[in-house]
């Protein structure tokens, strides 16, 4: 199966973000504002069965992709352009040197070299590209490259999964590139636009903890650990007999007994919040930074009720949860408080829909 399909993909004139994620279909629809800014178009979130994707692999393609064709029909927008991501975990990159002045030809022929040296695939098993990022502040007759890689059947499952939906996959990124260009919005919500400052942002999703040490938009330190919130799933289903997909359903509907938040809802974010003060451990040990401006609070867990509170509480550091769409119009489709408790978990949609603006 030959694909038309890269990395790095100039921009759709209509576009959709989709993320696919262990738990739920996720789809955020942008358009612009008349002063420049964005709009929220719609947005829909579908829940996925469970192990429907695990570890980032989609398993069961036709349920994955039931489920995008239910989240698009939720949508109700004639727009089948869609932008997809691959886990950060899926994709090898490198960051090359290269002299500036090069044609794209010259430049396709370095990155096939510089990819024999690190990525442990032959060539024709994966998906590879590469873009500008710019020229090296040091040394202005250089320029810095971006390779970026996957093997082909990790694009080929998600490209499926689309197609077989009904929609036509025209940008292929990654994760956490997605969150980056989402995180960018919530940047400018911190005090003075964040700059100089040292911003956690702590995606906390069904399985993974993810964080990512920010200071100017630059990235410090990446960790992941194993915590997120089908642990707290887990223990619901335990607790109060019930299957692991009723469990979930309760705890979205936050229609629980009340022995839930003192048994295990305050337990679960007290963890959450020792795992991050962990993580931060790792971050100062491990770097010649000793200090956090502010924790930015992402994904399913961070909506949560008391989650932010309880982190700043044991890090003593200013913890907000993340949104994107604060400084956004909304188009009369999308509730305004429906749309502050899914924001957090949109951020790779969002960034991934950003991608329509792309110059």
């Amino acid at each position: 199966m030959q694909l038309d399909l890269s990395i790095f993909n100039p921009k759709a004139r209509s576009l959709i973000g989709l993320d696919i994620s262990s738990s739920s279909v996720k789809m955020v629809e942008l358009a612009s504002d008349a002063k420049g800014g964005y709009r929220v178009e719609r947005y829909a979130i579908e829940v996925l069965p469970r192990d429907v994707v695990s570890d980032g692999n989609i398993v069961n393609l036709e349920a994955a992709a039931e489920s995008v064709r239910r989240a698009w029909k939720r949508l109700a927008t004639v727009t089948k352009q869609v932008a997809i991501a691959l886990p950060a975990s899926h994709v090898i990159t490198k960051k090359i040197i290269v002299a500036a002045g090069q044609r794209e030809e010259e430049l396709e022929v370095l990155v096939e070299s510089e990819a024999n040296q690190y990525i442990p695939f032959a060539l024709e098993e994966v998906n590879l590209d590469f873009q500008v990022v710019g020229p090296v502040p040091s040394s202005p007759d250089e320029i810095e490259v971006l390779i970026a890689a996957s093997r082909k059947e990790k694009v080929e499952d998600r490209v499926a999964v689309a197609e077989a939906a009904g929609l036509k996959p025209v940008v292929l990124d990654v994760e956490s590139y997605a969150v980056l260009a989402a995180f960018e919005l919530i940047e400018k919500q911190l005090p003075e636009g964040g700059q100089g400052q040292i911003v956690a942002l702590v995606d906390v999703g069904a399985n993974v903890m993810n964080l990512t040490v920010l200071r100017n938009g630059q990235q410090l330190y990446v960790r992941e650990q194993a915590f997120g919130g089908n642990q707290l799933t887990q223990d619901i289903a335990r607790l109060f007999s019930m299957s692991f997909e009723e469990a979930e359903a309760e705890k979205r509907r936050n229609n629980l007994p009340e022995q839930y938040e003192t048994e295990l809802l305050r337990p679960f974010l007290e963890s959450m919040a020792l795992e991050l003060s962990r993580a931060l451990q790792f971050f100062f040990t491990s770097t010649q930074f000793n200090q956090i401006n502010h924790i930015v609070l992402a994904g399913g867990c961070a909506v949560i009720a008391g989650a932010d509170e309880v982190v700043a509480s044991r890090t003593q550091i200013n913890t907000v949860i993340a949104n994107p769409f604060a400084n956004m119009l909304l188009s009369d489709r999308v509730r305004t408080k429906n749309l502050l408790t899914d924001a957090s978990s949109l951020m790779v949609a969002c960034g991934l829909a950003l991608r329509r603006f792309d110059e």
